[in-house]
């Protein structure tokens, strides 16, 4: 947890007065709020949107302005973490539910800094399985194209029933084991009928923050 507290605070660093900043979700971004909401106590005059609910509550009570995407028309950095990173900067995220509100946020962000522990970096994606957002209509068929693809699916649950999003929806985890194309498989995906978006992020990441165990931290080149 240190690891990933003191490469969320590096990522801060970027956050400047007037910009309209992201805030992810998870556990890495968590730190990133804390921080933030420490520096607008000590003066940062920033406006911030959320990519979760959990997130939002977090932002009023440290006190950070937050405001309605529709009050938006450009984020100027968004700091989020990822549960994959292979070395092209590709991402899986979703692991904590909210990947579609990440994405829209991420896709509209002029930098995304991905703020992740040393455990999270891998050579390829899919050791993690990708998370995809679905509508409950039709979930058992929507889940059956998704295992023709190639993987192993099951529907993410939470004390005995379907998991859902801040959206409604429910998640499918998919265990491809490794996955050689990100960006085909992205579109095969948003392809089927039911799904809402997936948890692939393919170059949408500017930066890459690392925190290591021995408590350093690197920017990835």
């Amino acid at each position: 947890m240190e690891s990933k507290r003191v490469a969320a605070e590096k990522a801060v660093a970027y956050v400047r007065d007037g910009m309209v900043v992201g805030l992810g979700t998870g556990s890495t971004a968590y730190w990133a709020i804390q921080k933030i909401g420490k520096r607008v106590k000590e003066g940062l005059r920033i406006k911030t949107v959320a990519t979760s609910i959990q997130s939002e509550q977090l932002a009023i009570e440290l006190g950070i302005p937050v405001l309605s995407l529709s009050e938006v028309n450009a984020i100027d950095v968004t700091i989020d973490g990822a549960d994959e990173v292979d070395g092209d900067w590709n991402l899986i995220k979703g692991g904590g539910g909210a990947l579609l509100r990440e994405k829209i946020i991420a896709a509209s962000s002029k930098e995304l800094i991905i703020v992740v522990d040393e455990s999270k970096l891998a050579p390829k994606l899919g050791k993690f399985h990708l998370p995809v957002e679905i509508v409950p209509f039709g979930a058992n068929l929507t889940r059956q194209k998704l295992h023709e693809l190639g993987c192993v699916t099951s529907l993410r649950t939470t004390q005995n029933k379907p998991f859902v999003t801040d959206n409604g929806n429910y998640i499918v985890d998919c265990d491809f084991k490794e996955i050689e194309q990100a960006e085909e498989l992205q579109t095969s995906i948003n392809l089927i009928p039911g799904v809402v978006e997936n948890g692939l992020f393919i170059r949408l990441a500017k930066k890459v923050i690392v925190g290591y165990l021995d408590g350093s931290v690197q920017e990835l080149n």
